[in-house]
């Protein structure tokens, strides 16, 4: 799809790709497309048990529908080829034990596994440079600096002294197993949810009595329904918040996938005040997922940061609030009331919470009462772009308790395909003013941000998200009220940097360095978007502007342009090494705008 607002950034005539070199690239992408969709095709026969690749039957064929469906996994690993934890991270020979489980299909022996082992991408271990010990030991794809020919693992006693663990908000194994077994004792949020649903259900029929004598207005239900809760509860629950200070402050948006924490880190080097987690379902969350609960994991650095959460009920909501509470650091928890995906929106959750306020108001009146750290609202404009609404559920969601709220100037319908109303965010910051209220879209460049904030002179802060993806030294622009035009050299160390955060997050095992690539080829596929400043006719660059073909000042500079995905897995490979046998990517995020 097209996006309507989209124009053509204008590039000096130099740098533009001529015509005859233009079709080569575009018959090459195609090729290459073309195989993609064949190799993906194959991959969906396998999962239906046909190997052979007979689809005539109209039993075989499957309907798939967007991006991700049936999305191939880059990597998937060999049990039979991996050693037994057992063997992994020893440094003398007294460490080793037997294995317990007569059943263990892993290799035992370190030295069998170090002859079948694959070849380092390298001699030097970033995570034993920085800590004196690999925890990946023997596995670590960089471990000849670090491991004997006896399969012991080397440490440095020296930099193990110094080093201190620099992540938080790990999930322990006996929260997950209380977690699992339904064993956390969530009565507090159980009963303020209870209580607040009782005292409602009385308020409205008490009002629907009284209407029956006199004319109320509508917003007499929201005036007066509220959590009445009894003496001991009221002991209960924390009276005083911890307060943040918003004001002009560079708000990281929450990313799904590409938001992650080696991501986070390498914005806050660059200036980013805030930060926030992906978003997390409350319902994984409570179940003990380890995946879910990486996504509220902080580094150290993240001096102000917060978990984006997203339920569909109260119920969920308090209890998630009360457990991140009890168990994390964090400095605030936020609420997403804009996630447009079918899969979220469906089950009345992200922004189809927008149109259920009865859910709305208890989630919101019973985190806030729960939390002594502020409780945030992201949301989008509405629903449908025609149909505005936020403008209406804004000062209900300040009235139970909100403590800031952040706009993303669009609706769900809209997606990327509009540019941000913020005009629409300026409006609703006046509504509610003096609380804060953040508003997101379209910033990619300081001319940016000092325009919207013209616009928007009641908004107290921004938050950026794509622009953070395309450019994340963004943040340094704004502050320093500068136009960067970075090296390719500088934007490759950046990509470095980020590798290098992977592997101390990932693991620098083959599993590890397979999920590094995989993260870095999604976060590319952002990057490529970027336009140097040099390259450009009329600088800044705009987000909704799409460049014709052109090339770099240098072959780097041209291969980190390209917005083939064979070239960002090129780019990987030189960091990373080169990809599995069978290795394939297709970027999950797909903004409308560049379509």
């Amino acid at each position: 799809m097209t996006n309507p607002n989209a124009g053509v950034c204008d590039i000096k005539k130099e740098f533009i790709i001529q015509k005859q070199d233009k079709n080569k690239i575009v018959k090459t992408e195609i090729i290459n497309k073309r195989k993609l969709s064949e190799d993906d095709d194959i991959e969906s026969k396998k999962l239906r048990g046909d190997e052979n690749g007979d689809a005539s039957s109209d039993k075989c064929k499957v309907k798939r529908r967007g991006q991700n469906k049936a999305r191939p996994k880059t990597f998937q690993d060999d049990k039979q080829s991996k050693p037994c934890p057992t063997i992994i991270n020893n440094i003398s020979k007294d460490e080793i034990k037997p294995c317990q489980f007569t059943k263990c299909k892993y290799i035992h022996n370190p030295i069998e596994y170090l002859n079948s082992k694959q070849q380092d991408l390298g001699d030097v271990c970033h995570l034993f440079n920085i800590r004196g010990r690999c925890p990946r030991g023997i596995t670590c794809r960089f471990g000849s600096g670090h491991t004997t020919k006896d399969g012991l693992n080397i440490i440095d006693e020296t930099k193990i002294s110094t080093w201190k663990e620099d992540v938080k908000n790990s999930l322990q194994q006996s929260l997950q197993i209380s977690l699992q077994k339904r064993k956390y004792e969530f009565s507090l949020a159980e009963k303020l949810v209870k209580s607040l649903d009782t005292k409602n259900k009385s308020d409205k029929k008490d009002i629907e009595s009284d209407t029956n004598n006199s004319t109320i207005e509508n917003d007499a239900i929201i005036s007066q329904s509220g959590a009445v809760i009894d003496d001991d509860m009221i002991k209960l629950l924390p009276r005083e918040k911890k307060k943040i200070d918003w004001q002009n402050k560079l708000f990281l948006s929450p990313l799904t996938t590409v938001g992650n924490l080696p991501f986070r880190r390498i914005c806050k080097q660059f200036g980013a005040d805030i930060t926030c987690g992906e978003m997390a379902l409350c319902e994984s969350l409570l179940k003990g997922l380890k995946q879910e609960w990486a996504l509220v994991k902080r580094h150290e650095s993240e001096d102000i940061f917060g978990a984006q959460i997203c339920g569909n009920n109260a119920y969920g909501i308090a209890k998630v609030a009360q457990l991140l509470q009890e168990n994390t650091e964090l400095d605030f928890i936020d609420l997403n009331l804009g996630c447009p995906i079918d899969l979220i929106y469906k089950k009345g959750g992200g922004s189809g919470m927008m149109h259920r306020m009865p859910a709305l108001e208890a989630s919101v009146r019973s985190a806030s009462s729960l939390l002594n750290i502020p409780f945030t609202v992201k949301m989008r404009t509405g629903i449908y772009q025609d149909k505005k609404i936020a403008h209406n559920i804004i000062p209900k969601v300040v009235n139970w308790g909100a403590a800031l709220i952040t706009l993303h100037g669009r609706s769900r319908e809209a997606r990327y395909t509009k540019l941000a109303d913020w005009d629409y965010i300026e409006s609703c910051a006046k509504i509610v003013s003096p609380c804060p209220v953040f508003g997101n879209g379209d910033i990619l460049s300081y001319e940016d941000y000092v325009y919207r904030r013209e616009v928007a002179p009641t908004v107290q802060g921004v938050m950026i998200g794509r622009g953070a993806l395309i450019k994340p030294w963004i943040f340094t622009e704004i502050k320093e009220q500068k136009l960067w035009d970075i090296s390719s050299n500088e934007r490759f160390d950046i990509i470095k940097k980020f590798t290098n955060f992977g592997l101390e997050h990932w693991g620098s095992d083959t599993q590890g360095v397979e999920n590094t690539r995989r993260f870095l080829l999604e976060w590319l596929s952002f990057l490529y978007r970027y336009i140097p400043v040099g390259l450009l006719e009329r600088p800044p660059q705009k987000i909704n502007e799409r460049p014709p073909l052109y090339f770099g000042r240098n072959d780097l500079e041209t291969l980190m342009a390209s917005g083939n995905c064979a070239d960002w897995v090129k780019i990987s490979e030189m960091l990373l090494g080169p990809v599995p046998d069978g290795f394939q990517f297709l970027p999950k995020h797909k903004a409308n705008s560049y379509q």
